[in-house]
């Protein structure tokens, strides 16, 4: 039997509307429409309903929460199996012990939900999630330190009861109650002894600064310490102080065993001056009683003959004296110079000095400013922002994928790479421009004279010029990208708003992708007023 053709179809629609004395709605057109041409009819879906089933269940919980939300994505697309799986998953994170209303549940349905509360789902998810508990509660017990035994045998004993093959879910919860009780106790003497240790620390580093009066070199240092101790606090960040602490004190032990050698030699030069004085007095003295006496006899010599042997002893005298004023003359001189080189020396010295000091302003790995440095730079150019009237772009750089990187090719090309990054950027950047690692591997550029725009293209310059630069890290060429954030600094903001503006468009750009530069514009603090896509 041939297959009937659509318009066949029709026309024999409207003869059986006509026959069977049905209005002719679509609703009817259809329903014969499909009954004549063999289609399955598939019933409407039901959004409107379900959208109004979908508002109605409760919200108490994250996970209730995200499936409601799954559940409405589903119905707006008219998929009905991903309003299954929402459903599903929703009654998943219903409570046991949750209200029902009275005549909610048939029959039916309750000894239908009677074999899955007994299944083997429940006792699974129950395993799994003590298990997952359990492992929380060890991996935060280092940081919560071992000074109360009693908080030590309860984490054994609430452990030890999670861990049974059949554990008592009453008793467990019991243990659990207890133990959050005392944690929150414990975490609270935690933060507090931490927040003092910092307290005593930044008193010792700021005594020691107020006691180094002009000793500009162990200010710098201690300015360092200051700024590594300050929250938020990472181990990255510590390594690399620590790293760059041991590099400026060796070099500041170094040359201050020198300006002490060369203060050691002054006070020498200094005394071999005073007993040359001395020697040069004794001396005179005795010329000075030696002439004396040589007068006293020519006064009393009567003849020539007389006279001669005392002339004599006069030349012999003085020739003498003479001698000995020359070589102290050429003595004294040699100190003076000598004196005048070790004073160069130690002003070169204390140069030196302040120039290790400086260091500690500086990332020792990049070379760029640490947020010491940025501090200062930022409060030069705030100066000059409010005395000129110019305009000052702060932009945020964070490398993409920074820790899958360290992970797949290790820390050490980790760090080349922010090497890598570093040495583009100052290439790239301005003579006026400011390069500062402020954490891990994000970095802080400072655009003075630069507008909004202007300084996303000056971040996408430098994305372009970074993509085209590969990376090596032995023989593997690596491609590395930033995401980046610019701020234009508003009327009356500090340095540190901008920055806070700048890395929230940074986070933005993140969200979009990654390698990408977000403006954020001068009256706007939402990051959506200006954007520049670089893909």
């Amino acid at each position: 039997m041939s297959e009937k053709k659509p318009f066949e179809i029709a026309r024999e629609t409207l003869k059986q509307l006509t026959a069977r004395k049905m209005a002719p709605t679509p609703a009817n057109y259809l329903m014969i429409y499909n009954e004549i041409g063999g289609i399955a009819v598939t019933p409407p879906f039901p959004a409107d309903t379900l959208r109004d089933i979908a508002q109605a269940l409760p919200v108490k919980t994250p996970g209730q929460q995200k499936q409601r939300g799954l559940l409405e994505y589903a119905i707006d697309r008219l998929n009905w199996d991903g309003v299954k799986t929402a459903l599903v998953a929703y009654g998943g994170f219903i409570p046991p012990q949750a209200d029902v209303p009275n005549g909610a549940v048939s029959s039916a349905s309750g000894a239908a939900a009677a074999p899955t509360a007994a299944g083997s789902s429940a006792p699974a998810l129950t395993t799994e999630f003590l298990t997952q508990i359990g492992r929380l509660i060890e991996y935060a017990q280092p940081a919560l330190g071992s000074d109360d035994p009693r908080f030590d045998e309860q984490t054994k004993a609430l452990l030890q009861a999670m861990r049974l093959p059949n554990a008592d879910v009453a008793g467990v919860k019991t243990l659990l109650s207890n133990y959050s009780h005392r944690l929150s106790f414990a975490a609270e003497d935690q933060a507090e002894i931490k927040k003092t240790l910092l307290k005593l620390l930044h008193l010792v580093f700021e005594n020691i600064g107020d006691l180094s009066m002009d000793e500009q070199w162990l200010k710098g240092q201690m300015d360092a310490l200051m700024t590594a101790s300050t929250p938020p606090l990472t181990l990255r960040r510590l390594d690399d102080v620590e790293r760059r602490l041991r590099d400026v004190i060796f070099k500041q032990k170094d040359a201050k065993e020198r300006a002490l050698e060369a203060q050691k030699e002054m006070r020498q030069m200094l005394a071999s001056f005073i007993d040359r004085l001395s020697d040069m007095a004794k001396s005179t003295g005795s010329f000075h009683v030696k002439l004396e006496e040589n007068a006293r006899q020519i006064e009393q010599a009567k003849t020539l003959e007389e006279i001669a042997p005392v002339l004599k002893e006069v030349v012999s005298a003085t020739r003498h004296m003479a001698n000995e004023s020359k070589e102290s003359s050429e003595q004294l001189q040699f100190m003076r110079e000598r004196a005048s080189e070790t004073d160069a020396q130690l002003a070169r010295l204390h140069q030196e000095l302040d120039r290790v000091s400086a260091q500690a302003r500086h990332d020792t790995l990049t070379g760029a400013l640490n947020r010491k440095g940025l501090e200062e730079a930022i409060e030069r150019e705030l100066s000059s922002v409010r005395r000129k009237d110019t305009p000052l772009c702060v932009s945020m750089l964070d490398i993409d994928n920074f820790k899958k990187l360290n992970d797949t090719l290790g820390h050490a090309a980790g760090d080349q790479a922010l090497t890598h990054l570093s040495t583009v950027a100052r290439e790239c950047m301005r003579p006026q421009d400011t390069l500062a690692r402020y954490g891990g591997e994000e970095f802080v550029i400072l655009l003075p004279d630069t507008p909004l725009d202007k300084g996303v293209e000056a971040m996408t310059r430098l994305q372009r010029e970074l993509t085209k630069r590969f990376f090596m890290t032995g023989a593997e060429k690596v491609l590395i990208t930033f995401s980046a954030g610019v701020a234009q600094l508003a009327a009356e903001e500090s340095g540190l708003e901008a920055i806070k503006r700048a890395d929230q468009a940074m986070y933005l750009a993140k969200r979009a992708g990654k390698n990408r530069v977000v403006g954020v514009s001068l009256s706007s603090s939402n990051v959506k007023d200006f954007v520049k896509w670089f893909i």
